[in-house]
């Protein structure tokens, strides 16, 4: 079995995966946004705190599996320095304790082979990796071979969604309190921009979209926030609508996937299924429970880096915020 730890930002989770079956024998994870909350946002000394107080709170939980690990799996990149360090620091000791090799796991990668969990890989595939932090478009067709074709410019589409609930006080996380106040809403009331519709650029912003929100936020009064959502949610994803159908132009889809926090959003799910009605495309979506970051996506991952004997050196392995894959 390989043992699995993420700690990328505001979730402490840790995993036991059959490395022979893909079977996920244990899998737990602790979040941190009740205690985020209160800020609007995750602060990232707070988040590795309690990291330091749940992982081995977790551990605990898994010493009956120890006698059967061949390897521990830790995200090291990308995500917030202060919290990595406190995943990576657990993997090590166990590696040195338990005398196991140790595999340096891409946190997007990891997003990628949520969609493989207790299941076998297929690919090519075309995927949308849509987060907190991320907005990209990756070819995929293998583990070794990814390719970012897009990514943002500014903030990501999971990030707005969180910005502007905080501009509208609605708490965080924002991605599930704006789609469920844009079910009630009016998402023709207020118009707004699609951010570079007019540029041939296959690539992503949300900084003006976001403006755009406030704006019009100054003046509302809290009957108007369903349709601020309704019409904010509709740019947001219409905006990945275009840029998809532009680059479907010169790479028709034929296995595509959404992967990422953001892609628990339902209307996301339902308005790309609709685009890839035309090109005849599977799509392929992680469970619910498996999109926000987890541990069991990292392991699913270290299975695959297990077999090819991806190893790390434990004194060498080293954290990043931001990394290409």
């Amino acid at each position: 079995m390989i043992l699995s730890i993420e700690s990328s930002c505001d979730d402490s989770a840790i995993a036991i995966t059959d490395i022979k079956t893909k079977k996920l024998v244990f899998h737990k994870k602790i979040s941190q946004e009740l205690e985020h909350s209160v800020y609007g946002g995750v602060v990232p000394e707070l988040a590795s705190r309690l990291h330091a107080e749940a992982l081995p709170k977790i551990l605990e939980e898994c010493k009956p599996y120890f006698k059967d690990l061949k390897a521990i799996a830790v995200t090291t990149a990308p995500g917030l320095n202060v919290t990595l360090v406190e995943g990576v620091t657990m993997a090590k000791a166990l590696c040195i304790s338990l005398n196991l090799p140790l595999i340096a796991v891409n946190h997007l990668k990891g997003h990628i082979y949520s969609l493989f969990i207790e299941k076998e890989t297929f690919f090519p595939q075309t995927v949308l990796l849509v987060s907190g932090g991320h907005t990209q478009v990756i070819e995929v067709k293998s583990l070794e071979e990814m390719q970012m074709v897009a990514t943002t410019m500014d903030d990501s589409f999971g990030e707005s969604f969180d910005k502007v609930s905080k501009m509208m006080k609605l708490g965080y996380p924002g991605g599930p309190v704006i789609e469920k106040m844009a079910e009630e809403g009016d998402e023709n009331r207020y118009p707004m921009p699609l951010p570079l519709s007019q540029s041939p650029l296959i690539a992503f912003s949300y900084s003006g979209l976001k403006n755009a929100v406030r704006l019009v936020a100054l003046d509302a009064q809290e009957k108007d926030y369903c349709d601020i959502a309704a019409c904010f949610q509709k740019a947001a994803v219409g905006h990945l609508l275009q840029k998809l159908k532009k680059y479907f132009k010169t790479h028709p889809p034929e296995n595509f996937s959404i992967v990422g926090g953001a892609s628990a959003n339902l209307y996301l799910r339902e308005k790309i299924e609709t685009l890839l009605k035309p090109f005849k495309a599977s799509l392929s979506l992680a469970e619910m429970k498996y999109c926000s970051d987890n541990a069991a996506m990292i392991g699913r991952v270290g299975i695959e880096m297990y077999e090819k004997k991806m190893f790390v050196d434990v004194d060498e392995v080293r954290t990043e915020a931001r990394t290409s894959l």
